[in-house]
């Protein structure tokens, strides 16, 4: 004979009201979704930690180890370029991998197809605006964003608009925006952002007014758009994973780049006189932002290899502007970019697209050093 209450380690019976000690089902399914993701977090956290633990005394550990293991003399041309590069080489590294392990989550939100989409149709004037900032928060540097850039005029964008977002996407970096903001603070990444975008935003629309579509390759047109595919939704753990392999697939590519950047800037730092570099490129020289323009335009370079050096450019007495140019240049204006757009555009719109950024460029480059 049962009793009213159901025996100690059974659920209550099919038909019967959860008892005390029993929680609904649901619930204790949302208890384990609830702990699974817990579990699933815990990694990352656990990574965070760590990186806070590894940041933190960097600068104590390059000074021990430059000055006490070494035992090279701080003022030296050596013991200083070792320090520089000791003490900004795993900086440099751990911004980088949060940065891009932030920016793999943010990509997931903006898909080459969701981008394409949300530019089609626009108008000039605010499309140039959208491409803009989109071009801030999407992964393409200046040569990967040329198949995209196909993509986007044979699904009818605009094309000043499409030129907006070719002139963002690597110059506004948000890898070069983060660093930019470690190093410098929030004003200096804000003026960079802020000018940048206005490049992009301008250039875009100055192209457009001048109605240069002939001066693109006809196939280019005649190219069908890629079929609409269904639209793929990741959950929280799939972003989190998206951003793991961003660091994976993007920090595992660049990191000799980087360490090349900041062994050049060590250099400089060490070994360039700063009166050299004062002369070349500080305030006192007018002709030095569009030197340094005509300068970075034939080098190539990620903005995670090219902010260190433009640090130990500052260092060393260059204008604030005239160094921003040179970066801008490198990143926006690199020889395979030009020889990519080659096969898409004829060298009247090139030549324009050059002119136009360049002219942009120089006159932040002004601009910079007026303020700062």
């Amino acid at each position: 004979m049962t009793t009213g209450a159901a025996p100690a380690g059974n659920p209550p019976e099919a038909g019967h009201p959860p008892q005390a000690g029993y929680p609904p089902q649901v619930g204790g399914a949302r208890r384990a979704g609830t702990l699974s993701r817990g579990r699933f977090l815990l990694p990352y956290a656990g990574a965070l930690a760590l990186w806070v633990l590894l940041y933190l005394p960097l600068r104590p550990f390059a000074a021990w180890l430059t000055r006490d293991l070494l035992r090279l003399d701080p003022k030296s041309r050596l013991g200083s370029a070792v320090e520089f590069f000791v003490y900004d080489a795993p900086k440099v590294l751990l911004l980088l991998t949060l940065v891009v392990f932030a920016v793999g989550i943010v990509r997931s939100f903006f898909t080459p197809e969701r981008t394409r989409a949300m530019l089609a149709g626009r108008r000039e004037s605010w499309g140039n605006v959208l491409a803009a900032l989109l071009g801030v928060v999407t992964p393409f540097c200046s040569c990967s964003a040329v198949p995209l850039f196909i993509g986007f005029l044979t699904a009818g964008v605009p094309l000043g608009v499409t030129f907006s977002f070719l002139v963002s996407a690597p110059m506004v970096n948000e890898v070069a925006l983060a660093l930019l903001f470690g190093l410098f603070g929030w004003r200096v990444a804000a003026l960079y952002l802020g000018t940048g975008l206005a490049i992009a935003m301008i250039s875009g629309w100055v192209i457009g007014r001048m109605r240069m579509e002939r001066h693109v390759e006809p196939w280019v047109y005649e190219s069908a758009g890629p079929a609409d595919a269904p639209e793929f939704r990741p959950d929280g753990p799939m972003r989190l994973q998206m951003g793991r392999e961003a660091v994976q697939g993007i920090v595992g590519k660049v990191w000799p780049f980087v360490l090349a950047g900041i062994a050049v800037g060590a250099f400089i730092h060490g070994y360039v006189p700063e009166a050299f570099m004062a002369s070349l490129m500080g305030k006192g020289a007018w002709w030095s932002v569009p030197v340094a323009v005509l300068i970075g335009v034939p080098l190539y370079s990620n903005a995670a290899g090219i902010v260190p050096v433009l640090l130990a450019l500052l260092e060393k007495g260059a204008a604030f502007g005239t160094a921003l140019a040179f970066m801008m240049a490198v990143i926006a204006l690199s020889l395979p970019e030009i020889i990519i757009l080659r096969k898409v555009l004829r060298p009247a719109l090139i030549g324009t697209f050059l002119g136009v950024v360049a002219l942009g460029i120089v006159l932040v480059g002004y601009l910079f050093n007026w303020l700062i």
